[in-house]
């Protein structure tokens, strides 16, 4: 375990980035180059720099990112298999994969902290953190990142099976109240995938992720790739903030 904790963790502590080679929007997203550098290596920097953080861990199903994943430093103990690699497959597959990985080396992680390649601009404090807050709550079964959301949700709108728009959550299909300002309405959250953090205990219990009692994480807002126009965002962000790359690779 790490020397350098600003807190006490007693148990393991396991960065998992999980990275399939399958994107379909954006042909192997996941190593797509982004600031001269792939779209993996951004969030292994951040995991690796990371006080809290014992192991980097990238999960995925291709050896060719598995040594993209290596050369930024993270380690890359095993392959995932193809069919917990699929556009249909859930989270909990490669955490409970990862996990049984863990244990067949006997070794069992405390908590497993969930990172995204596709938010790749992370800042190592703010993992931390994320993983301190999640510890001194004591009794959370999960903890997930969110900014807020420039337009309440509560303004979204549906459209019914006869073909109207209905404000969400709403009974009937009356739009006025929608027009209302913003400040009349709850201030809702956004998950951005910045840093979730999760019990291994929890998860081995229960066979579920997040549970019941998941405390929120706000970060400023985060911007997350999806589509090519989403990689072109961050360059631009890139251009006019070069200290988001030297946080991490200098």
């Amino acid at each position: 375990l790490r020397t350098d904790r600003r807190l006490p963790v007693t148990g393991l502590v396991v960065a998992l980035v999980p990275a399939r080679a399958g994107s379909k929007g954006v042909p192997d997203k996941n190593i797509r180059p982004l600031g001269g550098r792939p779209l993996l290596a951004w969030s292994v920097a951040a995991a690796t720099r990371a006080s809290m953080i014992d192991r980097v861990i990238v999960s995925t199903d291709s050896a060719e990112y598995g040594e993209i994943g290596a050369a930024y430093g993270a380690e890359v103990p095993f392959l995932r298999p193809v069919e917990l690699a699929a556009d249909e497959s859930l989270d909990i597959g490669f955490v409970l994969h990862a996990m049984r990985w863990f244990a067949g080396q006997g070794e069992d992680p405390d908590l497993i902290v969930h990172i995204r390649p596709t938010t790749p601009f992370r800042s190592p404090a703010v993992i931390d953190a994320a993983v301190t807050r999640f510890v001194d709550d004591g009794r959370a079964t999960a903890l997930r990142s969110v900014h807020e959301m420039s337009t309440t949700a509560y303004k979204s709108m549906e459209i019914t099976a006869d073909g109207v728009l209905r404000q969400l959550g709403s009974a009937g299909t009356d739009l006025d109240r929608a027009n209302n300002p913003r400040q009349d309405f709850p201030t809702t959250y956004l998950a951005n995938g910045y840093v979730d953090v999760l019990s291994a205990k929890f998860i081995r219990t229960t066979g579920l992720l997040h549970g019941d009692r998941v405390i929120p994480f706000v970060t400023p807002l985060a911007l997350e790739v999806d589509t090519m126009e989403d990689f072109n965002l961050l360059e631009y962000h890139l251009e006019r903030q070069p200290n988001l790359a030297s946080l991490l690779f200098d």
